[in-house]
């Protein structure tokens, strides 16, 4: 039984479950003030990097591979992270983990500044990648430890602002630099200073560690979160739609340079490169946080198939478009509608889940979330070098409005855990928000 006593809350009127609601706990607070710091870092790489790639070999497939060597270790990587969240202490794993991706963000500038070997540099961006899945499912698990579970939906709306917002300041940042005289290779060493706002969050607040209740040994043991999610079908819903929007929608997200070369004529070294890539950013941080605010009084199923149609048009209207004066406001509304599908359904997922199957079952996310999109842009890169980008933004039209379908709960529910199978005290729902097949409005 979870004994564990929700973290308290400063007084606040912030209506519960808003993102207001969740900034009221100091150690949710801090850490994704810290998080926000080192991810506009992060953005600032990911947006030099694919550039430097693809101003070097004018191939979406090399921008894929590299891609890859970033998100790929996701893929296998990400349950053994689950393991080993549950194993060690969460505070000194997740510095470990940061402080190992700032030696190789440092050693990936030392490259570039050689223009060394592409393979050089995928090898030293793999050793990122591979650290960000360990730490992963530990840093994303912990989050619901730090608020109740009512502002959870608020903290994973923040948390979808914490990662779009920083692709919004992390470009102009590095653009402003960059337009200032500062080098791409130094552009690397100023992500390599960000990581240490995360170490400073972690090193202050206080993670609960949650013991795992799983019995199983070896092998067993990494499957733990695969018997979790299919004895429970709102969770295998949510991770077979997130894997097949990351496999068929979103491999734009890792091709944007070539895409926006071959498409809209534009350049990825390019000041308008950088303005249609922040304002699609920009668009996915509206998006995430329109879930925690504006939009939190409707119902998350209704959202989720509401936007993956809204996805699919923005899709197609960003396929036909040829120059950056249609690209720019339709790439907002993609990133809008793009975050706006991703924020809800996560929400569904971690509500849907005890604390201590989190770190297990949140490993199967982050493999559909972020490991499936570099599959899709492996196998789609070479398709973009082939014939161009169009038919591959086709093929994600298609693919939400299948899933727009495929994720429609209230046509099609799925079950879905009381508060009393959570293990929390009992709370008397609103007779309202039962449909006929008994699913909890907006859970």
């Amino acid at each position: 039984m979870n004994t564990s006593v929700s973290p308290p809350r400063t007084k606040s009127t912030a209506h519960p479950g808003t993102a207001r609601a969740a900034l009221g706990y100091r150690d949710f607070r801090i850490l994704w003030i810290g998080l926000f710091a080192s991810n506009v870092g992060t953005w600032m790489q990911n947006l030099a990097l694919p550039a430097y790639i693809d101003n070097r070999t004018h191939q979406a497939t090399w921008v894929a591979i590299m891609g890859f060597a970033q998100l790929g270790p996701l893929l296998l990587l990400s349950i053994p992270g689950g393991v080993l969240a549950d194993r060690f202490p969460r505070r000194p794993w997740l510095i470990t983990n940061q402080a190992m991706q700032l030696v190789f963000a440092v050693a990936i500038a030392f490259l570039i500044a050689r223009n060394s070997s592409l393979w050089a540099i995928f090898a030293i961006q793999l050793g990122i990648g591979i650290f960000n899945a360990l730490g992963a499912p530990a840093m994303q698990s912990s989050i619901p430890l730090l608020i109740s579970r009512e502002d959870l939906p608020g903290a994973l709306s923040l948390n979808s602002v914490m990662l779009n917002g920083s692709r919004v300041i992390g470009p102009a940042l590095a653009a402003a630099l960059i337009g200032f005289g500062v080098t791409v290779p130094q552009i690397f060493v100023i992500n390599a200073g960000t990581y240490l706002f995360a170490i400073a969050g972690i090193a202050i607040i206080t993670i609960p560690h949650v013991q795992s209740q799983a019995v199983e040994r070896g092998v067993q043991k990494l499957l733990v979160g695969l018997r979790i999610a299919r004895s429970r079908s709102v969770l295998s819903r949510m991770l077979l739609a997130m894997t097949a929007f990351s496999f068929f929608c979103l491999p734009y997200v890792s091709l944007f340079p070539s895409i926006a070369r071959l498409n809209f004529g534009i350049p990825a070294s390019s000041a308008t490169y950088k303005w249609l890539y922040a304002t699609w950013g920009l668009g996915a941080a509206l998006g995430g946080l329109a879930c925690g605010s504006v939009l939190l009084r409707f119902d998350r199923r209704k959202l989720i198939t509401f936007a993956f149609r809204g996805f699919a048009v923005s899709m197609f209207a960003f396929a036909l478009a040829r120059g950056p004066e249609l690209a720019i406001p339709i790439g907002f509304l993609l990133g809008f509608f793009y975050f706006m599908a991703v924020t809800p359904m996560v929400t569904v997922f971690q509500t849907n889940m005890r604390d201590h199957e989190r770190a297990r079952v949140m490993s199967l996310w982050f493999m559909a979330f972020g490991g499936t999109v570099t599959l899709g842009a492996l196998t789609f890169g070479p398709v973009v070098d082939r014939v161009g980008p169009r038919p591959v933004l086709f093929v994600a039209v298609v693919a939400a409005l299948v899933l727009s379908w495929w994720t429609d709960l209230i046509r099609r529910p799925a079950q879905l855990l009381t508060d009393e199978e959570r293990g929390e005290p009992f709370q008397p729902r609103n007779a309202t928000a039962l449909d006929e097949h008994g699913v909890v409005a907006g859970e």
